[in-house]
């Protein structure tokens, strides 16, 4: 390939939170030039010691540019990079700390522009905005500060910056991702048009075959086949690769000594059939609340471990907005996490207990004796949760993100709840996780994302259903339509 003009090279300014996002986003600006201000260097130095995915990735930057940068000279004049841009360090030489305070000598337009409306150089954004700036004036080539911070984006505008989001880990055209955020109940899933006697043999036989012409279906997607006849009645399908379609396999749950729970939507039908499926080893799944993600997900989990499909259940979930770290409270991670995991746990709590009869107890005769707390029956309510007894035996893990690195989980279920808090390396690294014979379901509702460094189209959740969507093992599902109550479902349309 044909080296491009120095005029055609960009200068990337790259703030401190996209290489806390994703440490090889230095590499990923093809022939142009990428800048560090040294600015960012101190403000990594903060992150380094923590025992997070951030602090991970601070000393992942950290290794990186030791080793692109073994010299001061290397340093001071950049290094080439193999796709044929550089990289540098930017030292705003012009910037100063003298007196007890931060001075800027010698000006340059945006820098004194910069000085003007932003004085405050003790804090650090103010600082890499003013580094930037300076660079955009002294720089013969176009210039760009990289933030995932809207509002330094907005500050760099308004100097006349030109200042965007890191876009190499963007998922730019998802119908899915508006499909599922849309205020709606009805269920939005492709359909195939076939002849009724074509319809009525698949619904008996459970396969067919067809002969699809300019229409593209990805391994494992989920369809509705109909006929003109009829186009009421649908019957659904997963697509299996070379014109293969079979029909779903499972559509209850049934936990021992708990209830059973049935599919109540075309959604939840797909849901269920994924999760059965063994040869399905990766699940995403969108849906907004009081769709049913965790109670099915869980569910279906508890149901196969106590088959023996699987040895334990994993659950865990992004926590937000604290810093993904658990801290260093006494206790066991099991309660640590548990403000954030208590949905999963109301979801085995609903699923192993079973429903009370109330004619149970008509006649009993109920004790007004009163009980010390040192006697049988006294002192504060002890119950144990159905679920505790899985906790003791190993069968329910409670896993916090900061600690899976290193890991390897075999023939184990993972639900990752709340993913679309994940960003992509994150997801990365729980993905890369999973050993022979597990099974990893992520599940996630796009219209609700508190991480300030990812949105509905670069979060970990939908990055890794866009890379991996296609294989053989991995499947995705939509659920439009709330089954919570008619209260959540309106409300969740409507608010």
């Amino acid at each position: 390939m044909q080296a491009p003009s120095p005029s055609a090279r960009k200068n990337f300014v790259l703030d401190t939170n996209v290489l806390l996002h994703d440490p090889q986003s230095m590499f990923c600006f093809q022939e142009h030039v990428v800048w560090i201000p040294v600015e960012v260097l101190e403000e990594l130095d903060k992150f380094k010691s923590e025992n997070t995915t951030r602090g991970a990735n601070a000393r992942e930057v950290h290794r990186k540019l030791n080793e692109r940068f073994p010299s001061a000279d290397q340093m001071r004049d950049g290094v080439p990079l193999e796709n044929g841009g550089s990289l540098r360090v930017c030292v705003n030489a012009a910037l100063h700390y003298e007196d007890g305070a931060w001075k800027q000598s010698g000006a340059s337009p945006r820098a004194a522009a910069s000085l003007a409306l932003f004085p405050d150089l003790t804090r650090m954004d103010n600082r890499i905005l003013l580094t930037a700036a300076h660079l955009a004036d002294t720089e013969p080539t176009h210039a760009i500060l990289v933030t995932k911070d809207l509002n330094l984006q907005l500050k760099a505008r308004a100097l006349g910056l030109e200042a965007q989001d890191y876009r190499t880990d963007r998922v730019e055209d998802d119908q899915d991702i508006r499909r599922t955020q849309r205020q709606s109940s009805s269920e939005e899933y492709e359909t195939v048009e076939l002849p009724i006697q074509r319809l009525q043999a698949f619904s008996s036989e459970g396969h067919i075959h067809l002969e699809l012409g300019d229409r593209h279906f990805l391994d494992n997607q989920y369809l509705v086949f109909h006929s003109s006849e009829n186009p009421k009645h649908g019957v659904p399908a997963r697509y299996k690769r070379n014109g293969n379609f079979q029909a779903l396999q499972r559509e209850n749950i049934n936990v021992r000594g708990g209830r059973s729970l049935q599919a109540l939507n075309l959604g939840q039908r797909f849901l269920l059939d994924a999760l059965y499926d063994p040869s399905i080893s990766l699940l995403t799944v969108y849906g907004k609340a009081g769709t049913g993600k965790t109670l099915l997900s869980v569910g279906a989990a508890l149901e196969q471990v106590q088959e023996g499909e699987y040895e334990k259940i994993l659950i865990t979930r992004v926590i937000m907005p604290t810093g993904k770290d658990i801290g260093f409270l006494p206790g066991r991670v099991e309660e640590k996490m548990q403000p954030w995991l208590q949905p999963s746990y109301d979801a085995l709590e609903y699923l192993m207990a079973k429903p009370r009869k109330p004619e149970a107890f008509e006649g009993k005769k109920v004790s007004h004796r009163k009980t010390s707390p040192g006697s049988p029956g006294g002192g504060p309510d002890k119950r144990v949760k159905p679920y505790e007894p899985l906790l003791q035996s190993g069968l329910l893990e409670v896993e916090a993100i900061a600690h899976i690195r290193g890991r390897s989980i075999p023939r184990s279920i993972f639900i990752v709840d709340e993913a679309q808090q994940l960003t992509p390396h994150e997801a990365k690294t729980l993905v890369t996780r999973m050993g022979k014979g597990s099974k990893m379901i992520l599940i996630g509702d796009l219209s609700q994302i508190d991480n300030p460094y990812v949105d509905a189209h670069t979060n970990g959740l939908v990055y890794t259903r866009n890379r991996l969507q296609g294989q053989n093992f991995m499947a995705h599902v939509n659920l439009f339509k709330g089954e919570r109550s008619a209260m959540a479902e309106v409300a969740a349309n409507l608010m």
